[in-house]
């Protein structure tokens, strides 16, 4: 009987879905680069895939793709790694998958990524593992009949349910067939599920699984990250760093790095940036090192992509090579789908959140009304003062109830270009506030613009400063101040000392994180 490790027991870990995206970048934009890449070159590309779950939609034009990242310890065909392999990937033992519940099959990261029409900027969702939804359907698993939960769920009780009834008609032996069947129900699942929280129709899905995450690292070359601070060892997940700033991590370093959530400020939440900034240096990295035009480099990762990343057999990668061909990090931009609050449901710790109010926020970001300009509101505009991010500092004090953002908030601001001010808490309040002190009114409207709030002149605060006071209603560092528009007045910096810590993230959008 196969039964899902619920995601709330044992140690948990996170797999950067990401990791097929940028394979499929590789994959499709690369390709057409130029001309004269080798036929075998792209019969790699149409040889990944695998999955039958979606139809045969369009592979250009306006689309939604979504990103998987599974924390199974097995191969596609369901047999547990190898010992090696575990321990490499600090990832259990062989006796803790097969009989005490170390791994499962929930998706630790899952990304819905927007494709415009005709190009232009690339709007992705990560959508926290621990979001408490309504499954689109049932899952019966030993008896339980499973109707929500976490949203990581879903692939775990589809698959477990699908194989439970194949086993059964079967003989109760497991082989590759029934293994297949399970992760097909897995996949459909989780996207159903995504749908119904996001309101959006999928298009097409690449999925990556623990090994697969480690091998595409591998063939990589690792990855490029950029540290708030210095990061203790994480006894769960095997990542440190001694120093903070940029630094270059190794394939085994680079797992660790994206499943650690156990000591960060923020936990999953953090663990989310920690993901986008992935995907942030690894589109930088395929840009700075020509491995777009580097033909053997480029079939090792195809290579190494055929074994270990799932896509929809739909997904025609030279078509979709069109709509990617000017994917840079910085017309990339990553939101955290909102969250209400926090609870415990049947022993488990959930997200809470507004189904509706989700649906809105990504609605509006994937299809944005169009820009309309007139000229009495150009010199209106002309008319408002400049944001001056280099002469106002900015004191964030946290009354909400999500501890270290307000150190997340100015970390933030600071690497906006912004001076940073006093750090702390203040009493409990349910919204947020922005307040400013003479000089720097333009720096305190673009902030609370971020914020969603009208800007307040206050005589309690001192000349040149904006204080931002952050009530229960802000979760997260608003993602404006991450990824600031272009043409804006902000001249961003680093947040962090020791290393040189800003080539890198200044110049090509790759943000430090805790």
């Amino acid at each position: 009987m196969v039964r899902p490790r619920s995601s709330g027991s044992a140690p948990l870990w996170g797999i950067a879905g990401k990791a097929g995206y940028v394979v499929c970048c590789i994959a499709s934009a690369g390709v057409l680069l130029g001309s004269g890449f080798a036929y075998h070159t792209v019969n790699e590309i149409e040889g990944i895939g695998g999955s039958d779950v979606l139809s045969n939609t369009p592979s250009v034009g306006e689309q939604n793709i979504l990103l998987m990242g599974l924390e199974s310890r097995t191969d596609w065909e369901g047999n547990v790694l190898p010992a090696d392999v575990l321990s490499a990937l600090h990832a259990g033992s062989t006796n803790g998958v097969e009989n005490e519940g170390v791994g499962g099959n929930a998706t630790n990261t899952l990304i819905l990524i927007h494709i415009p029409a005709g190009g232009g900027k690339v709007t992705g969702f990560s959508i926290p593992r621990d979001d408490y939804v309504t499954y689109p359907q049932s899952y019966e698993v030993d008896g339980v009949l499973e109707t929500a939960g976490k949203v990581d769920d879903a692939y775990g009780y589809a698959m477990a349910q699908e194989e439970n009834q194949l086993l059964a008609a079967d003989g109760g032996k497991m082989n590759n067939t029934i293994a297949f069947e399970g992760n097909e129900a897995g996949r459909l699942a989780t996207i159903k599920t995504v749908e119904a929280l996001t309101g959006q129709p999928i298009d097409h899905f690449a999925e990556v699984n623990l090994d697969g995450f480690y091998e595409l690292a591998n063939a990589f070359g690792g990855v490029e990250v950029c540290l708030n601070h210095p990061v203790a060892y994480d006894s769960y997940s095997g990542f440190y760093a001694h120093h903070a700033g940029l630094q270059h991590l190794d394939a085994s370093m680079a797992l660790a790095f994206v499943r650690q959530r156990h000591g960060l400020t923020n936990g999953d939440l953090d663990r989310t940036r920690r993901q986008q900034a992935v995907i942030d240096s690894v589109i930088h990295q395929m840009k700075s090192q020509g491995i777009l035009s580097d033909i053997p480099a480029l079939e090792s990762l195809l290579s190494t992509a055929k074994q270990y990343v799932i896509t929809d057999k739909g997904w025609d990668l030279i078509d979709f090579a069109t709509e990617m061909r000017s994917l840079t990090a910085k017309n990339l931009v990553f939101e955290t789908l909102p969250i209400t609050g926090y609870a415990t449901i049947d022993g488990q710790d959930d997200n809470t959140i507004n189904v509706p109010a989700i649906q809105a926020e990504v609605a509006a970001a994937f299809n944005p009304p169009p820009v309309t300009h007139s000229s009495s509101s150009d010199e209106k505009k002309a008319d408002q003062p400049k944001a001056t991010p280099s002469t106002t500092t900015v004191d964030v004090l946290n009354g909400g109830n999500t501890q270290g953002l307000a150190g997340n908030v100015s970390s933030a601001l600071v690497q906006a270009g912004y001076i940073a001010g006093t750090v702390g808490d203040t009493a409990a309040r349910t919204t947020t506030e922005v307040l400013y002190g003479t000089g720097v009114q333009g720096s305190a409207d673009a902030i609370a613009t971020d914020f969603g709030v009208t800007a307040q002149s206050s005589a309690s605060v001192p000349a040149g400063h904006v204080e931002i006071l952050l009530g229960a209603d802000a979760t997260t560092v608003p993602a404006a101040i991450t990824s600031p528009a272009a043409g804006s007045s902000s001249s961003p910096a680093s947040t962090v000392t020791g290393p040189d810590t800003t080539a890198l993230a200044d110049a090509d959008g790759i943000p430090c994180v805790n």
